[in-house]
């Protein structure tokens, strides 16, 4: 067992003599079950301890860049001031740049402006482009640590991606389009808000493939680049309305749920199940309606909570190695809407 506290000081905390410490710690026979549990505890104990110390009357800002229509920022900012709340350790102060469109040099030169200012941690859902890349590298050569969300950069320095399993949720979606739709050929209409947003792709190229084994009956048709904004989203899917009028399903990866429900609407098109993400306030509605059959979540606090920790870990403060693993997608339906 491996430690970094003065045998003594162990021997205090778990109420035992120090010869007993040191023949659990070196592994040594003639030491019962119990007592090894108790000296185990005794440093979980004094490690907490020296976390709370360590932390105690320490603030650190995290900037968040964020390139999202607003009723997903808001659901983000949010979940960011919830998941201050869950470390309990340290003071986590989030700090905001958040625009429903951000070209390239919009978003390196908001990284600039971090860099040059200072920060304690970056978390950024932005499009998976060279130069953002190069920006985040910057960021980590001047010791400041990224995490992304949501979509990853993959060939950055980012410290670690927190966020959905986003090609389980495409191949989710296929399965839940193969069950819904029984019977019959037609078309799938899928959207994103921007293909250059890795996240997004992953789903996308997940859903075909899964689709394809599943229903190769049932045809893709592809609508990106809409920044699931309704005006841009409107006129995208106008733009495909003849290539729809067999449409059986909707996959909607990237927002903009009531431009796609209003154009189809307009045209008389009502698939037989319609799959969105993220329970805004606007899917809550749509989904609460009826308008759309499913939603496919996850816990955003759970996210930012992982992104802090890694941040926590990176500055040298002792908080819990837990998981940074992504999210496993739920499946939300009017039968299960949380209040």
């Amino acid at each position: 067992m491996t430690h970094r506290f003065p045998i003594k000081e162990i021997a205090i905390q778990a109420g035992l003599g120090t010869a007993t410490v040191d023949r659990v710690i070196n592994n040594r026979a003639h030491v019962s079950p119990q007592t090894r549990r108790r000296v185990k505890a005794a440093i979980a104990e004094l490690e907490q301890h020296e976390n709370q110390l360590a932390a105690r009357g320490r603030r650190l800002f995290f900037d968040f860049v964020v390139e999202a229509p607003s009723r997903f920022s808001r659901e983000l900012q949010r979940a960011a001031s919830e998941a201050s709340a869950m470390i309990g350790s340290a003071v986590c102060r989030p700090r905001f740049v958040v625009q429903e469109v951000m070209t390239e040099q919009d978003v390196t030169a908001c990284l600039s402006r971090i860099e040059k200012r200072g920060s304690d941690g970056v978390c950024i859902k932005a499009r998976n482009l060279p130069a953002i890349a190069s920006a985040i590298n910057s960021l980590v050569r001047a010791k400041i640590p990224v995490v992304t969300i949501v979509t990853d950069i993959p060939n950055s320095d980012r410290l670690a991606y927190v966020g959905l399993d986003n090609a389980g949720a495409g191949r989710t979606a296929a399965y839940l389009v193969g069950q819904a739709v029984t019977s019959g050929a037609g078309s799938v209409l899928t959207t994103k808000s921007q293909s250059s947003f890795l996240g997004e792709g992953e789903r996308g190229d997940a859903f075909g493939q899964a689709l394809a084994m599943l229903r190769p009956d049932l045809r893709v048709i592809d609508v990106s680049g809409g920044s699931g904004i309704h005006y841009g989203t409107a006129e995208l899917i106008r733009s495909q309305i003849a290539n729809l009028t067999d449409l059986r399903a909707v996959y909607s990866m990237g927002g903009g749920n009531r431009a796609i429900l209003d154009v189809l609407g307009g045209h008389r098109l009502v698939p037989d199940v319609f799959i969105s993400h993220d329970l805004d306030i606007e899917n809550k509605n749509l989904l609460k309606s009826g308008q759309i059959s499913f939603v496919l979540h996850h816990d955003l606090r759970i996210d930012i909570r992982n992104a802090y920790l890694s941040f926590l870990r990176f500055h040298g403060l002792n908080v819990p190695n837990t998981s940074t693993e992504v999210s496993t997608v739920q499946i939300l339906s009017p039968a299960n809407l949380p209040a």
